[in-house]
């Protein structure tokens, strides 16, 4: 029954992102605080399901569940605990719940730590990450299950997971390069938000350049450990050659090294505001670019 658990918990989250993303807005529209104050609480009720679901399919490599398609997939017997937990990400439909689970965990961080920032921001921001969220689980739950049963009959064996994943780098590189993308929405929400309020002044680079900043340095761990994964693993005797898949990754850097410094100057001086606002959006979307092509197989 855990796997439909899972599923279940993932339908819950979809209702709280949808919540997340229209009340918040209403309470800014009709200017009321307790509804504004509500983001907070969806962000942590968000956080919860999706954390709980993303659990259970851990608990389901674990235990060598291959009643669960994806684990049947992607797992066996013999491999090593970590290399299953692991494999928890190792394909398509579970790097996708790992995107919402720190997609989730990003939300809920901002409205924990964003205290000292205008209730009104805060919930246009929240909103809007909720939007991305909900857009994710959906995709999710119509077209990529990471529950689906082999039911009635399931093998009493898995497939293995690739060889080629069963390394260090799979438990260590995912995690970093996802955190970094994902925290890019931070920017990206901050930006739509300074839209929809009609207002980009310093106190706007202020809240969202630490975030970025956090962004950026888990997206450059991500790359460099990847570039050492693929040195020591596929054996390219170097660290960088320019391929689809690696340029997916450092074309989102590139654009957040940009808007690093484009934050500062805003902030500093009031200049590079479009600018500002462009990279924000930019830097993010490139993000949802480079894990599409990487995710869906075109690379």
């Amino acid at each position: 029954m855990m796997p439909e658990y899972g599923h279940a918990l993932l339908c819950l989250a979809l209702g709280v992102a949808l919540l997340l993303s229209v009340y918040p807005l209403w309470g800014v529209a009709r200017g009321d605080a307790r509804m504004m104050a509500s983001a907070g609480v969806f962000a942590w009720l968000l956080f919860i399901c999706v954390a709980g679901a993303f659990f259970v399919l851990v608990h389901a490599f674990v235990v060598n569940d291959f009643t669960v398609a994806y684990v049947a997939g992607n797992s066996n017997t013999q491999l090593p605990v970590w290399y299953r937990v692991a494999a928890t990400w190792g394909a398509h439909e579970g790097s996708l719940l790992l995107w919402v689970l720190l997609m989730s965990g990003w939300t809920l961080a901002v409205a924990v730590f964003s205290r000292q920032v205008p209730a009104d921001i805060v919930a246009r921001v929240l909103a809007v990450m909720g939007m991305v969220c909900a857009g994710f689980l959906a995709f999710i739950l119509f077209t990529s299950g990471p529950f689906a049963r082999t039911l009635p009959a399931f093998p009493v064996e898995g497939r293995d997971l690739n060889p080629l994943l069963q390394d260090p780098g799979l438990i260590f590189h995912p995690p970093l390069l996802y955190m970094g993308y994902v925290g890019f929405s931070v920017a990206f929400a901050f930006a739509i938000a300074a839209l929809l309020s009609g207002r980009l002044d310093s106190a706007f680079t202020r809240f969202a350049r630490p975030w970025t900043l956090a962004a950026w340095v888990f997206l450059t761990l991500g790359i460099v450990l990847g570039s050492a994964w693929a040195y020591y693993e596929l054996g390219w005797g170097g660290w960088w050659f320019w391929d689809p898949v690696e340029n997916a990754s450092f074309m989102p850097w590139l654009a957040g090294t940009a808007l690093l410094h484009s934050l500062a100057v805003t902030e500093q001086r009031a200049g590079f505001k479009a600018w500002t606002l462009l990279l924000s959006i930019c830097a993010f979307s490139l993000c949802l670019l480079g894990t599409f092509l990487v995710r869906s197989g075109v690379l």
